[in-house]
């Protein structure tokens, strides 16, 4: 018999059947009441991660001393070996945490860009990440290059055969988020990287809304090069840094165009010429920050616990449910789904779109506690992340978001978006 989407038992009994349940206990959350469904934009504190500060901020810094530097030191290292060895299908030596995503964006388009002298495009898609587009027209007016930007479905994306129309021997580099952030929409990294291959240029992937969401397959796909945050479904706090990635066949031959210290061979003879040292490392900058890099370790740890599969797994159970609320509920009060509807080409989170969203997203949060994000220029973002979200809390939220347009409890509220982060 068909299930009832729409009655909570429904989700209750979802909630007893799943398996990573227990794995919510390790998260902390003071305010039960509180409906979290942003964790694509920050990921909660782990239990652990407050542990870990503590005894690093105690006894490491504040006991240690400067001496903690020899353990301190290769952490960059020993985590990205963690992150792609649970998240990315990448191989060891192939990721490092440094600097933020953006930082390192920079750093790895330019590089990809000498590495292809007398190409003259990069090719980057209308939707990707604000940041991403900016650097690239950055570096694109810097050297006198054309910017290709692909008006990409505003739900779907760009697909391969999108791609495929705008590459040729000119482009030196192809750069895409692996999901978009604003539909949610899943990329075929392996076809489109294969087509950037194919026309001679570098491939470039954003996967800060993907990282520790969906599994990530860098070393199968044959990806270049990579980026991506830990502060979303990583759970390394605000402001944590980043990692990169440069496959293992390219890492001597590509060279940071930010010469730091921390990229130097033999960098405590403090030599007077810049040798970068050899493989990922030459892509470090400056002193790595600790405390944000062991809030990284502890939060790829907890992921690595529950298996980047379950975690997919459970991302998808929880989307559909979403989707099938929304069409029930919502659907008649004048939302439509923003999202790809194929399982296998979304990712962790569901963007619905109303002409009044913003005044919803408002309302939501401030009447029901429920705690979504706005982004432009029509869309509520859900993203209830898999290892701490219940599919109660996903009922509970739709039900809460239904009423309130029904009453249309967002009147009152100013229409114009105030600064949303």
């Amino acid at each position: 018999m068909t299930q009832d989407v729409t009655n909570r038992d429904h989700a209750l009994a979802l909630d007893e059947q799943d398996p990573l349940r227990e794995l919510r206990d390790e998260f902390v959350i003071d305010s039960p009441d509180v409906i979290y469904l942003d964790g694509n934009s920050l990921g909660r504190l782990p239990q652990a991660t407050r542990r870990r500060l503590d005894q690093v901020i105690g006894e490491e810094w504040g006991r240690d001393l400067i001496t903690s530097w020899e353990r301190w030191i290769d952490r960059p290292y020993q985590v990205g070996d963690l992150i792609a060895e649970h998240l990315l299908g990448a191989r060891p030596g192939e990721v490092v945490v440094s600097d933020s995503t953006s930082v390192n964006l920079y750093k790895l388009a330019s590089a990809a860009l000498d590495a292809r002298p007398g190409r003259r495009a990069i090719v980057t898609d209308d939707d990707n990440f604000p940041t991403d587009r900016y650097i690239l027209q950055g570096i694109a007016a810097q050297r006198g290059l054309e910017l290709r930007v692909l008006a990409s479905d505003p739900i779907h994306g760009p697909s391969p055969a999108d791609v495929a129309a705008v590459l040729d021997s000119d482009v030196a580099l192809v750069c895409f988020s692996h999901v978009a952030y604003r539909s949610g929409a899943l990329l075929d990294m392996a076809a489109i990287t294969r087509l950037a291959h194919d026309a001679g240029a570098l491939m470039l992937w954003d996967l800060c809304h993907s990282a520790g969401s969906v599994p990530v397959r860098l070393e199968a796909c044959g990806v270049d090069l990579a980026v991506g945050c830990t502060y979303k479904y990583l759970n390394a706090g605000p402001g944590a840094p980043a990692f990169l990635y440069v496959r293992r066949e390219l890492q001597d031959r590509l060279r940071s165009p930010i010469w730091g210290w921390f990229g130097q061979r033999d960098q405590f003879a403090m030599g007077l010429e810049y040798d970068p040292v050899p493989g990922v490392g030459r892509f470090q900058v400056g002193t790595p920050p600790i405390l944000g890099v062991s809030a990284v370790e502890e939060g790829v740890r907890l992921l690595a616990r529950a298996g980047i599969d379950q975690l997919r797994a459970k991302g998808v159970a929880l989307t559909d449910y979403l989707i099938r609320l929304a069409d029930a509920w919502l659907a008649p009060l004048g939302f439509e789904v923003a999202t790809p509807r194929d399982p296998q080409r979304r990712g962790s989170h569901v963007s619905l779109a109303h002409r009044e969203a913003y005044r919803i997203c408002r309302a939501w949060i401030e009447r029901y506690r429920v705690i979504p994000d706005f982004r432009a220029p029509d869309r509520l973002r859900i993203g209830p992340a898999p290892i701490y979200t219940r599919f109660v809390e996903v009922y509970d939220a739709l039900d809460r978001l239904r009423r309130l347009v029904e009453n249309k409890e967002y009147a009152e509220y100013d229409a114009t978006p105030a600064r949303v982060t």
